[in-house]
């Protein structure tokens, strides 16, 4: 079970760490889950790494 502690992945632009509680959207696409969430470094929504 995910907690909102947990990394979703690196930020793209930044690589900061993206916490799980900062998904702004979640789906699954060819069977893969894909995220989007706001960098806490950024402040801008990406799909993390």
């Amino acid at each position: 079970m995910a907690t909102e502690s947990e990394s979703l992945g690196a930020c793209p632009e930044c690589g900061a760490s993206v916490p799980r509680g900062a998904v702004l959207v979640e789906y699954e696409r060819e069977g893969a889950r894909v995220a989007y969430a706001e960098c806490p470094d950024c402040v801008e929504p990406v799909r993390p790494r």
